[in-house]
């Protein structure tokens, strides 16, 4: 039975791929929090360092907001740990899948693919890019098999309700909630759905080393997504926009998913309807 390492296995995306892992048959070992800070070397040699195939590595800090509050936890744990996590799979010869994000920006080109140009916005996706940097120079430099995933925007039942997919079926599903309001109603992004975006990862176990965006390949307006909840859900409300664009907002971006086709075998199998409704009913 093959050994793999998750980092960040107590998240809403960890606690979906353990239990594909382990149903696929591997020995699974979580690394999360409560087990040691990815930031201290010295918690990998907890857990031992022998007999592991494969890392992934989930663990990192990600709401945006918070960067700008604390830049320097996000540099620590975004990008120092994932520098020991690498050094990890260094000494021990493990494969790794490390989860980026899209560093895309304003696109120059829709649908983005790989090669569109990465750029950093906030402190959050600046510390995201160079761990992403790392990871591709250890693949070169010290040949390891490594994959960096850039998913789109996750959803699934568990995801943290700060997020917009939970936070809109809250507001829907509410009583007391009269009024469904949003910053902005505009902003069209691309929805992966959190079964379709674990597939992705584990075909990287054993598939073609690389860079692979993960998405739904379609983008969905904010006014189109509270529509559909309203729909699923039979709640009808009125809703609004506070008009309150955000600095540097991106209003329409949707993944290029070609390569990961391709070179994976992957495609999402979830429509987002299928995906919102089990997020309504979970």
């Amino acid at each position: 039975m093959k050994k793999i390492l998750v980092t960040g296995s107590d998240g809403f995306m960890g606690r979906v791929l353990v239990k594909r892992l382990r149903a696929e048959g591997f020995d699974v070992t979580g690394l999360d929090l409560a087990q040691g800070d990815i930031t201290d070397p010295s918690c990998f040699e907890k857990i031992g360092e022998t007999g592991f195939f494969h890392v992934i590595h989930l663990a990192g800090k990600t709401f945006v907001p918070d960067s700008w509050k604390d830049p320097a936890a996000f540099y620590r744990i975004n990008l120092t740990g994932t520098v020991n996590v690498l050094e990890f799979c260094r000494r021990t010869g493990a494969g790794l899948t490390y989860i980026s994000s899209y560093l895309y920006g304003s696109p120059e080109y829709l649908p983005v693919d790989e090669n569109h140009p990465v750029k950093s916005y906030n402190p959050y996706s600046h510390s995201k890019l160079l761990a992403d940097n790392t990871c591709q120079f250890y693949a070169l430099n010290f040949k390891l098999r490594i994959s960096v995933l850039r998913p789109f925007n996750a959803y699934g039942p568990g995801q943290p309700s700060h997020f917009i997919i939970p936070e809109i079926i809250q507001m829907v599903k509410d009583p007391s909630v009269s009024e469904v309001q949003v910053m902005d109603l505009r902003p069209r992004r691309d929805y992966v759905y959190i079964d379709d975006l674990v597939d992705g990862i584990f075909r990287t176990i054993a598939g073609e080393p690389g860079i692979y965006n993960i998405g739904s390949g379609q983008s969905v307006s904010v006014e189109d997504l509270i529509k559909t909840v309203m729909r699923l859900s039979g709640i009808n409300k009125p809703y609004k926009a506070k008009g309150a664009e955000r600095q540097n907002e991106i209003f329409d971006l949707y993944a290029g998913i070609e390569k990961a086709r391709h070179a994976l075998g992957w495609q999402p199998k979830t429509t987002f309807e299928e995906g919102l409704l089990k997020c309504i009913n979970p």
